[in-house]
């Protein structure tokens, strides 16, 4: 009888229900092959829209970009614009990016701070709280145009763990009944003291679906990118699926694959590694199996020395990628020192191009000698004190996003596999259990489609 090898893979086979690293049970999700217009069939495309996005809960920003009254940012969901804002009272809500009065964008920027929101058509204004406070020249309009006073459409809004969530369903279930992970999971990295260093929004020649596909497993890292191979385990991936679509794998970081013969054999990617956390390699033992136990103790020192707080996160969560799947379109890969949130965006009018949205967060740190870890990929002039807010750097289709060798590889490889699933020769995908996060997304996905959520 057929065991699932991937099942026997832990991070901590002795961690218990309830503990942070604890295995999910087995989650049977079939073995359906779909059918591949799926990834570029504009009907389909379309039966998404209505279906799909217009009914889930979407990351549409992070609470640190708008820390004070008046502070909004914009998010862009094919043809809606929709801006978050932060209110009076402290909390956050969002409305259509339009004027009542003829539709007009109300704001073409990004982000800003504003007491109040005016159109640049008529010179319509509206409160905080999308109410409209000025109608210039108000006694030309019937008053029976005016009896419901205009407003800005508003969408349903809520926060969770620094996280702004919007959903353009008023009936939707509440956004604690739709995100799947267990209670603290997020809360614990309090992304809500993390800062947004980088934002790249880059256009890729595939769909949405192709992009999170190709992020949700590990497989192909030692063929697309080996030179992972030398400081991550893509073979040893605790692989844990949550309901309504949400899954995680928690990638071991700071040793070498169970594919490379030598386990023990140091490299200059591991001592890399250990330098980042202030380690002198030469004052450790020359094993490559001790490295990742090694820089697991050294953050704790350093954790105790500035007062981060660690002791909150296993040793495993020091090092590891704990790169987390939160339905439809999102990968956080949390670590302690910050996060890299990628956001897989549909393109507006085209199936098979889609926008890779990728901010980087990092927990500001007050020590001279920190040096931010290299899977961040910022280049070095990056501030990262988290006192300014970057502007989002937009990446044309066709330009590699300059996010490091292993994302730019990525944006070639995509539009090839996209190519690729366009082929008579092609029947659809042949998941193996290594992929079991991409048949959980897809089941879930086919249930939005099929009416059931």
């Amino acid at each position: 009888m057929w065991k699932n090898p991937v099942e026997s893979w832990r991070i901590d086979p002795d961690a218990n229900a309830g503990h942070p690293e604890a295995k999910q049970p087995w989650v049977d999700n079939g073995l359906d092959i779909h059918d591949p217009s799926r990834y570029y069939d504009p009907a389909f495309m379309e039966h998404e829209w209505k279906h799909l996005w217009t009914r889930c809960w979407l990351i549409a920003g992070v609470e640190t970009d708008i820390p004070e009254p008046g502070d909004y940012s914009v998010f862009r969901l094919r043809r809606e614009s929709i801006v978050i804002v932060r209110q009076d009272d402290g909390s956050v809500r969002a409305f259509y990016n339009v004027c009542a009065h003829r539709g007009n964008q109300l704001v073409l920027n990004d982000r800003g701070s504003v007491a109040r929101f005016t159109c640049a058509f008529h010179s319509w204004q509206y409160g905080l709280d999308g109410v409209c406070t000025h109608i210039t020249d108000e006694e030309t309009f019937n008053p029976a145009l005016l009896k419901n006073r205009p407003r800005m459409g508003e969408i349903r809004c809520e926060t969770h763990a620094g996280l702004v969530f919007i959903n353009l369903d008023d009936e939707a279930p509440p956004l604690e009944e739709r995100l799947g992970l267990p209670d603290g999971y997020l809360e614990a990295y309090e992304l809500d003291k993390m800062y947004c260093v980088r934002h790249v929004v880059s256009e890729w020649a595939a769909n949405w679906k192709t992009g999170v596909d190709a992020f949700y497993e590990t497989y192909h890292l030692h063929a697309v990118h080996p030179e992972t191979q030398d400081v991550m385990d893509d073979l040893g991936v605790q692989v844990d699926l949550y309901p309504h679509g949400g899954s995680r794998m928690i990638v071991p970081i700071g040793v070498k694959t169970q594919r490379q013969p030598d386990p023990q054999a140091m490299n200059a990617s591991l001592e890399y590694m250990m330098a980042e956390a202030s380690m002198d390699p030469s004052e450790y033992p020359d094993d490559a199996r001790e490295v990742r136990r090694a820089i697991q103790q050294a953050k704790r020192r350093r954790s105790d020395t500035y007062d981060l707080g660690y002791e909150r996160f296993t040793d495993n969560q020091l090092t590891d990628s704990w790169a987390t799947g939160i339905f439809p379109n999102v990968q956080i890969g949390l670590h302690a020192e910050g996060a890299f949130l990628m956001r897989f965006m549909p393109h507006p009018t085209d199936p098979e191009r889609f926008f890779y949205d990728t901010m980087t967060l990092i927990r500001p740190v007050d020590d001279p000698d920190y040096r931010t870890p290299g899977w961040m990929g910022l280049p070095e002039d990056t501030d990262t004190s988290g006192e300014i807010r970057p502007d989002t750097e937009y990446v044309p289709l066709g330009e590699p996003p300059h996010l490091g060798l292993v994302l730019d590889q990525d944006s070639e490889l995509l539009p090839v596999v996209q190519r690729g699933v366009r082929s008579r020769g092609f029947n659809g995908a042949i998941w193996g259990e290594q992929e079991q996060r991409l048949r959980h997304f897809h089941r879930e996905l086919q249930r939005y489609l099929d009416g059931e959520k």
